[in-house]
């Protein structure tokens, strides 16, 4: 028959170390008295963790009045604390010791002045014990109250004192209890005076405090009626303290809690934090990367470099490119007779800069380009392609928007704000990426075809041909005029050579560039259909690197983040 081991949590240093975690990658993202208090929790643990753990230190903290000195003198077993009607009358704290050797320096740590060695017979079963007696947290003078306040956040076990009086102020609940309500395996609750009360009423405050600390989230934790005047009670309270202090677990438990409570702190929107931190790293790196590669992120990547497209000139380019190759083809192919002539014509490419060197960077002749992020006149572009007008720029601005709210969907509210932020983050550097990849990316759309040598060489042969042709005739026609006697000619087919060179050359001329015209439409359109998907390609690219990966590495930083609060809350 096999054993079950009851399962164990994540161990306090890597809760700790989850804990730091969560609070890096929060910073810049929540409140920095939020992240500044995780580290501060961080930073007590480990310290806390160095000095004694054979000791636990139980602090007495109530309001003016509650008898919190009466109390801790009657488990000192002597007068250590001073005891009167002038409030308030604990000024500064002061620690009782049972087998204090080794506390020194925890209790320079905590900044107690004021140590006491509980007498031999104060009950050898506290062994361990570092009681404090605090000032009121009540008090008028604002040192007191700011004393409460760093020892309440410091100490392993909180034994809070109230009266019958003042059991219900608000203050108390608000201030300390509430907050605490993650606390509850360190804090006890002491109904002290209960001697003034008649025994019927003793148990009708016990439930009603019971049901006060209930509503502050506080199910469980010990209520003792104890009177230190009568030393009702005490025995239960010396017992449960000692329980406690013999375990040596109250110290792990404060710290385990602190970093529970720092967590929770750093989830910010509790509609979603707490389910959030639930998933698991990997359901929440699961669902990122599904985001990233799912469908949403290819509809984002879709009308993103659409937008981008359209405000960058791309079908004005594809046109261009189109238009260009036909240009460039009938200069290269086309009748030499006739083609210098086409030269006069202006170059759609070369009009929008595209295949030329780029002028060095402050140029006057650079052009600028308007996208998101830029102004009016700026000089960013690489090429001449007319600036993107206001209704390209908003749709550019609006794509982005949408990214980043649909992004941002779900998450708490820091969160989706960062998300949108990191949407726009590089928006500033977009319409100069975009310039540059529109002039980089069209590169190939100037390149010169392989047939275009061979027909322009045939051309030339040709010419040269007709210009044989002319030249024969011409001295054919020179020696008739001088009457010379003609020499034999030889013909094709009954028609002299030279007039076979000179018609049939420039027939054949004229043939090729009309040819190669045709030949030059298909490819212009081909080259203007590859060059679009190329464009639309490397915007798409540069789209990602500017607004997707942005957003995604966000999203991933909050599924990292979710994940560290989930191991630093142990769930």
């Amino acid at each position: 028959m096999k054993l079950l081991r009851r399962k164990e949590g994540p161990s306090l240093d890597s809760r700790l170390a989850a804990l730091l975690e969560a609070a890096s990658l929060g910073e810049g993202r929540l409140a920095e008295q939020v992240v500044s208090g995780a580290r501060a929790v961080a930073e007590r643990a480990g310290v806390r963790r160095s000095l004694s753990i054979d000791h636990t230190v139980a602090a007495l903290a109530g309001a003016t009045g509650s008898g919190k000195s009466s109390l801790y003198n009657a488990l000192a077993g002597e007068d250590l604390a001073a005891v009167g009607v002038t409030r308030p009358t604990t000024s500064t704290a002061q620690a009782a010791t049972w087998d204090g050797q080794g506390a020194g320096s925890l209790l320079d740590w905590l900044e107690i002045p004021q140590r006491h060695a509980a007498g031999s017979t104060a009950h050898p079963d506290l062994s361990g014990l570092v009681l404090l007696d605090l000032p009121d947290h009540d008090s008028i003078r604002l040192s007191h109250r700011l004393e409460v306040d760093r020892l309440v956040e410091m100490v392993d076990l909180l034994v809070w004192v109230v009266d019958p009086q003042k059991y219900a102020d608000a203050a108390l609940h608000e201030r300390y209890l509430r907050p605490l309500a993650g606390h509850r395996e360190v804090t006890v609750v002491v109904l002290n005076q209960v001697d003034r009360l008649p025994p019927q009423a003793v148990d009708r405050c016990v439930r009603d405090l019971r049901r006060l600390l209930d509503d502050d989230g506080l199910e469980g934790v010990p209520v003792l009626a104890v009177s230190a005047r009568t030393g009702t009670g005490l025995a239960e309270l010396r017992s449960l303290i000692g329980d406690r202090v013999a375990h040596r677990k109250a110290w792990s438990a404060r710290l385990a809690a602190d970093v529970t409570a720092a967590a929770d702190h750093l989830a910010t929107d509790p509609a979603t934090s707490r389910a959030a931190a639930a998933r698991s790293g990997a359901d929440a790196a699961g669902r990122r990367g599904e985001s990233g590669r799912g469908k949403r992120a290819a509809e984002w990547d879709w009308a993103l470099t659409a937008a981008l497209s359209e405000a960058a000139g791309v079908p004005l380019v594809v046109e261009a490119v189109a238009k260009g190759h036909r240009h460039r083809a009938i200069v290269a192919t086309g009748w030499p007779v006739t083609r210098w002539a086409r030269r006069f014509r202006p170059d759609p490419l070369r009009r929008l800069r595209i295949g030329s060197i780029a002028p060095p960077r402050g140029s006057a002749g650079r052009a600028s380009r308007e996208l998101p992020g830029k102004q009016a006149g700026e000089v960013v572009g690489r090429t001449s392609v007319p600036a993107a007008s206001a209704v390209q720029r908003a749709q550019v601005e609006t794509a982005i928007r949408d990214i980043g709210d649909a992004a941002a969907e779900g998450l708490p509210g820091p969160w989706a704000a960062a998300v949108r932020q990191a949407a726009r983050s590089r928006s500033e550097d977009l319409a100069d990426a975009v310039d540059r990849v529109v002039a980089t990316a069209s590169v190939d759309a100037t390149r010169r075809p392989r047939w275009w040598l061979a027909v322009n060489a045939l051309q030339w042969l040709v010419f040269a041909g007709v210009v044989a042709g002319a030249l024969w005739l011409g001295v054919l026609f020179g020696m008739d005029y001088l009457r010379l006697p003609q020499p034999p000619l030889p013909t094709v087919a009954e028609v002299p050579w030279p007039t076979v060179l000179l018609a049939g050359g420039a027939l054949a001329g004229v043939l090729t560039a009309l040819l190669s015209r045709v030949v030059a439409w298909a490819g212009g359109r081909r080259r203007a259909r590859r060059t679009a998907r190329v464009l639309r390609a490397a915007i798409g690219q540069v789209g990602k690197e500017h607004v997707l990966d942005p957003v995604e590495e966000e999203l991933d930083r909050y599924a990292r983040f979710t994940n560290a609060l989930s191991r630093a809350r142990a769930v």
